[in-house]
């Protein structure tokens, strides 16, 4: 089989995730673009190691984290073969917009894994507002199908917490909980989104390996009088994650 040259899509002497993860998920890429069809052979360990610059046990790596998810078959004497596509991404989308912000994720089930009083955000991603005097800090963990796609650290000022019932905390996304509080009204709301890597708490709860791509959303609410009433970190699973803009 001929293979298409191609140079990776990811820097992989400059990212700290590991280098057999990088590869694994530039070949997983590959099978769903259909570069590599489903039952042709891929490429040769050796042609791949030159390809991207690496060692062959950094490739077989990558290629066993594949013929684990089912993708390949690997076949002595014979090579490797495409076995099928991967399964439906459980897409997380980022909205870049309030309402978007607001909508609940379809058949999304989430757990409250930490729920205490008394505490202070330890950074303040947005140059905005003045802190509340104490804040109820919460993790939950979101998943759909059984799969966990995002885990969230928050900080709601106690004051207003109060007003948030159980129900709420498990069926609500953190924006929606704040826009709903009765007789709150929010005069800023602020969002970034970065990349990083899942230590070790989050590589468990997320159930993903260890250093794997992640996303990071920084959000901040402000009230009416000026007072920072939300701050919030969402980690969600690099290989669910997706943000659609509207190019104006």
């Amino acid at each position: 089989m001929r293979s298409i040259q191609r140079k990776p899509s990811v820097d992989l002497d400059r990212s700290a995730v590991s280098r057999y993860l990088q590869l694994a998920s530039l070949f997983r890429r590959r099978i769903e673009a259909g570069d590599w069809p489903i039952g042709r052979q891929t490429p040769t360990v050796d042609d791949l190691t030159a390809e991207c610059g690496v060692a062959r046990a950094t490739v077989r790596k990558a290629l066993d984290m594949l013929e684990e998810e089912g993708l390949i078959e690997r076949y002595r004497a014979k090579g490797t073969f495409v076995r099928q596509r991967p399964k439906q991404q459980l897409w997380c989308e980022v909205a870049t917009d309030w309402p978007g912000l607001l909508a609940a994720r379809e058949e999304a089930v989430i757990d409250v894994l930490a729920d205490e009083r008394g505490f202070q955000p330890p950074t303040v991603p947005h140059p905005v507002g003045t802190l509340a005097p104490s804040y109820r800090r919460l993790t939950r963990r979101h998943a759909r199908h059984g799969v966990p796609f995002l885990l969230a650290h928050l900080y709601i000022d106690e004051r207003l917490s109060k007003r948030i019932s159980k129900k709420e905390l498990q069926s609500k996304t953190a924006l929606k909980l704040m826009a709903d509080i009765p007789g709150l009204k929010i005069k800023d709301a602020r969002q970034t989104l970065t990349i990083g890597s899942a230590d070790v708490e989050t590589s468990e709860l997320l159930d993903v390996p260890l250093n794997a791509p992640i996303g990071i959303v920084y959000r901040s609410v402000v009230d009416r009088s000026g007072c920072l009433v939300f701050i919030g970190e969402g980690l969600y699973r690099g290989d669910m994650i997706r943000v659609d803009m509207k190019l104006k």
